[in-house]
């Protein structure tokens, strides 16, 4: 059984614990050899292949159906000619069946095991390896006593550390740390067995996990079709080239409408519209109209290519719209025109808290569907709890829900930004996306962001499409910054492509 790199340019299946739960009994009820001992063998190779000049290994084994995976992983190790120490944090006779039959297996192999925690741990120089084999997917509740020790032990150690299925204090369905967050295993690698969760993607899962390996343990051999997934990793995309008989009109008209001026509340926001026109000029808009909300006249590194236009003078019927960004109070009062007449939509920032805050408005936007305007909403989770009407803290604690839950209130496209952006939509399994990092942590990305999604609405009309290739791209784009040269928004719309 061996592990391999955990492929992200392709739609794989997510599943939360419980389709993982339902596809462990159903392959185990199948196997001639359990599961347990299959994943044991998946991480004692994946251990020499991380670590191969590994002269010590510290397996750190808890009290379930983990801790029997890093008793199995040590038996293979042993074979294979490693030194393997291990400290159970547990008393065996407390263990699960399949769990106790790995310790029994592991003493009459004569491993090394101590019951409880070393005062310090092993001396572990980089190139020895520590596997944290203490809690998996079914853990939720912060690591306390002794665990929680180890877990300041690994985190500490100089070694390399592989986490089995999950970091041992994360939670596998959201990625949120079931504590503080120095209470989370911080791996180089993570070896999920059976399939991808949706924590390893999202929340602090990005920064815990490390390189994510996969050990399917035979699911794909299975002759029936596994649970359907709880989601799926957003695959690469890469927009169609353009055609060389074609001319702007054939790429699609992006409006902007955001950017309230100094004057009304001296808090002047009219750069975030123009990224969000330069990007969606960038990403292959035909042609960009800017319509500011306000009579101010400076632009900030506004392009001659974007053209200027009244809120009046906008035939919003045919164009792809993108409100909001920068848009302070002043976008309320063009939202209802907004979202009555759009032929394709993008709301953003401002326009997001508008509707949050109005009844009429939230009505407008889901009766959209129904006309056969796509519409794609982009909020952070400060945003969306406005609109749910929850708190930044239940979006985080399971960001699928909260994206699909607004997905169905208003019938369209979301765009659920953070680590892990979610996009969802009705008729469509939700989608994770990989690409991205700290990078975009700063004021701009997400009108840049929005301006990107407005100009691949315009190009197929599809807000699933649209969505996906874009979040996908904006990511993709902070992944292969220079390291040399600062990312700002600014710059990141200029090179959008």
């Amino acid at each position: 059984m061996t592990a391999r790199l955990l492929p992200n340019t392709s739609a794989q299946p997510v599943w939360r614990r419980s389709g993982i739960r339902a596809l462990e009994s159903r392959l185990q009820s199948q196997s001639a050899t359990p599961l347990m001992d299959l994943a044991g063998l998946a991480a004692a190779r994946l251990a020499l292949a991380t670590a191969p000049h590994a002269r010590r290994i510290w397996i750190v084994a808890g009290p379930g159906n983990n801790g029997g995976d890093g008793l199995e992983a040590a038996i293979q190790l042993q074979h294979m000619g490693r030194t393997v120490q291990v400290n159970l944090l547990c008393e065996p006779q407390r263990m699960p069946t399949d769990a106790r039959r790995a310790f029994d297996r592991a003493t009459q192999a004569g491993i090394d095991i101590q019951i409880g925690l070393p005062s310090s741990a092993p001396d572990l120089t980089e190139q020895d390896l520590c596997i944290d084999a203490m809690l998996g997917i079914g853990a939720t509740r912060p690591p306390e006593g002794d665990m929680l020790q180890a877990t300041r032990l690994i985190n500490a150690s100089a070694a390399i550390v592989l986490a089995l299925d999950i970091p041992t204090g994360l939670d596998a369905d959201s990625g949120q740390p079931l504590g503080p967050p120095e209470s989370v295993v911080q791996a180089d690698h993570t070896l999920t067995l059976l399939g991808p969760k949706p924590g390893l993607f999202m929340g602090h899962g990005r920064d815990a996990c490390g390189t994510l390996w996969l050990a399917p343990l035979g699911w794909a051999a299975d002759a029936t079709a596994p649970p359907a997934p709880d989601a799926e990793l957003n695959p690469l995309a890469a927009p169609a080239p353009r055609r060389h008989a074609s001319h702007k009109g054939c790429h699609g008209d992006v409006a902007i409408i955001g950017g309230e001026p100094l004057e009304t509340r001296g808090m002047g926001m009219t750069g975030a519209a123009v990224l969000a026109a330069q990007a969606a000029l960038n990403a292959g808009a035909g042609r960009v109209m800017l319509c500011l909300l306000g009579q101010e006249t400076f632009i900030p590194s506004a392009s001659a290519d974007l053209m200027r236009r009244n809120l009046s003078a906008l035939d919003l019927p045919r164009l792809t719209v993108v409100a909001g960004c920068g848009g302070g109070h002043a976008i309320a009062q063009a939202l209802g025109q907004i979202l009555q007449r759009s032929a394709r939509l993008v709301l953003d920032a401002d326009a997001l808290n508008g509707v949050a805050k109005d009844a009429w408005l939230q009505r407008l936007l889901a009766d959209r569907s129904a006309r056969q305007h796509p519409t794609v909403l982009t909020p952070h989770p400060l945003e969306a709890a406005r609109l749910l009407g929850i708190s930044t803290d239940e979006v985080q604690s399971d960001r699928l829900e909260a994206a699909h839950q607004l997905a169905r209130r208003f019938d369209c496209c979301v765009v659920l930004k953070g680590s892990g952006t979610v996009i969802a939509a009705p008729g469509h399994t939700p989608r994770i996306n990989t690409t991205g990092n700290g990078r975009l942590a700063i004021g701009g990305t997400g009108d840049v962001l929005a301006g990107l999604t407005g100009a691949r609405l315009a190009a197929s009309g599809q807000a699933w499409q649209a969505a996906c290739e874009a979040v996908w791209t904006h990511g993709h784009m902070a992944d292969t910054w220079p390291a040399g040269l600062a990312l700002t928004a600014s710059r990141l719309a200029e090179h959008l492509r």
